[in-house]
C-alpha cells in the first residue's frame, strides 16, 4: 500500500491481505482516480491528520468472498465500484434520506485510513455495485465525480428545456453538462481557461464565456440574455468554490431560480442582504452523492466524452509524479489515474488461497 506519511512523502508498506468476512468481500484495486482533495491531503493541508492511505475514486476486482456470501449478488471476478461514502444513519440528514449530508461522514481515503492506493481492500458488499455491461474497468473509478455532478444536478430540479449556466469547465462542471445536456437542458458553461471551454463545447455546451476581471462584460451580458429571453438562467451550478463565482451566479439567476453550489472552499463569501430575498433564490448546497447507480449509467452511456477527460496515467509506483502534475498549474490537467493492478487469470486461486487463510 502506499501510505502519505507526512507533507508531500508517500511510503510504500507491505501489509497482508485481509481475509473476506461476512457482507464484506476482498477485492483487488484496478484503477483510482486523483481530485483536488487528494492533493490537500498529500499536502498536509486538510482536516483528517497524516498518515492516511489516500485513494477515494477507485474500481476493482472482487478476490474473494466469504462463504456466506457464495451465490449471492456477486462472484470472484466480477469488476465493481465502491461507494467510498460511509453515513452513521442516525443523525438528521440520514433520517430524512440525505446521507451525503451526514455530519459524521466517513470516506475511503480522505477520513479514514483504509483508501484505495493500496492493491487489496476490504470493502461491504452494500456499497458495492458491478460493473454496467461494457465499462471498462479502467474508466470506472470516474463514477464517484460523475455522481458529484449528478447530486448537483438533482438538488438544483433541472429539468428538460431549462436555460443553466455551468461555473467551473473542471470534471465535476462537465460531467454536470453532460447529465444536464442528456436531461434535454440548453447550456452555457464558463470559466477562465479556454482549453477547458473548447472542451465544454465539444461537449455539447450552447455556449461558452471566458472568465476575465470585470465578468461579464457587456458583450457577454448581453448574449446572456438573448439566451435566455432577457430572464437570467433559471439555474446556476457553481463549480468552481470561488466567492466571486458565487456572487455572480446570484447576480445572473433568474429570479426565483436556484443557484447550487458544490465547489468547496475555505474562502469567505460576501453577498448583499437583498441578494437572496428581492429575488426570491434558492441557494442550495450539494454535497458528495445519493446517485452511485445513476452515475455508473451515465458514465457507460457517454464512455467516450468521460474517457477524454483523463488526461494523464500513472503506475501505482509513480504517485510522487502524480500529485506534483495535478497540483502544477500551468500544466492542462484534467483527471489523473493511477493503475493499481492489471487483470490476472489467477484470481480465481489467489480467492481459494484467501479462502483457506481465512
Amino acid at each position: 500500500m502506499a501510505r502519505t506519511v507526512s507533507k508531500e512523502t508517500i511510503r510504500y508498506d507491505e501489509a497482508p491481505i485481509p481475509a473476506p468476512e461476512p457482507g464484506r468481500a476482498v477485492v483487488r484495486v484496478r484503477s483510482v482516480t486523483l481530485c483536488g482533495t487528494d492533493v490537500h491531503i498529500w499536502e498536509d493541508d486538510y482536516a483528517t491528520p497524516l498518515p492516511m492511505v489516500q485513494g477515494h475514486e477507485f474500481s476493482a476486482t472482487i478476490a474473494a468472498l466469504h462463504p456466506d456470501d457464495e451465490g449471492g449478488a456477486f462472484a470472484v471476478g466480477d469488476h465493481v465500484a465502491v461507494s467510498p461514502y460511509a453515513a452513521c444513519g442516525r443523525c438528521y440528514a440520514c433520517s430524512i434520506g440525505r446521507p451525503n449530508a451526514c455530519g459524521s461522514m466517513s470516506v475511503y481515503g480522505c477520513y479514514e485510513d483504509d483508501g484505495a492506493l493500496a492493491e487489496f481492500m476490504l470493502v461491504p458488499l452494500d456499497r458495492t455495485r458491478r460493473l454496467p455491461e461494457g465499462l471498462p474497468v479502467d474508466l470506472a473509478p470516474l463514477w464517484e465525480p460523475v455522481s458529484i455532478s449528478l447530486q448537483a444536478v438533482r438538488r438544483g430540479r433541472a429539468e428538460a428545456g431549462e436555460r443553466v449556466l455551468v461555473s467551473g469547465a473542471g470534471p465535476i462542471g462537465l460531467f454536470a453538462l453532460l447529465a444536464l445536456r442528456e436531461l434535454g437542458c440548453s447550456v452555457v458553461v464558463v470559466d477562465t481557461d479556454r482549453e477547458r471551454l473548447a472542451i465544454a463545447a465539444g461537449l455539447g455546451a450552447e455556449a461558452t464565456l471566458a472568465v476575465a476581471p470585470g465578468f461579464p462584460d457587456a458583450a457577454q451580458r448581453h448574449l446572456i440574455d438573448e439566451w435566455t429571453d432577457g430572464q437570467g438562467p433559471s439555474l446556476v451550478i457553481d463549480a468552481t468554490g470561488a466567492p466571486a463565482s458565487l456572487r455572480t451566479a446570484v447576480d445572473l439567476v433568474a429570479p426565483a431560480g436556484r443557484v447550487v453550489a458544490v465547489g468547496i472552499s475555505d474562502r469567505e463569501l460576501v453577498l448583499s442582504m437583498r441578494s437572496l430575498p428581492v429575488k426570491e433564490i434558492d441557494l442550495l448546497g450539494s454535497r458528495n452523492s445519493l446517485h452511485m447507480d445513476e452515475a455508473l449509467d451515465l458514465l457507460a452511456r457517454n464512455q467516450e466524452a468521460c474517457r477524454a477527460l483523463i488526461t494523464h496515467r500513472f503506475g501505482f509506483d509513480e504517485l510522487d509524479a502524480a500529485f506534483r502534475l495535478l497540483r502544477d498549474r500551468t500544466q492542462r490537467v484534467g483527471k489523473i489515474a493511477i493503475d493499481i493492478s492489471a487483470p490476472s487469470p489467477d484470481e480465481p486461486s489467489l480467492a481459494a488461497a484467501l479462502g483457506e487463510s481465512a
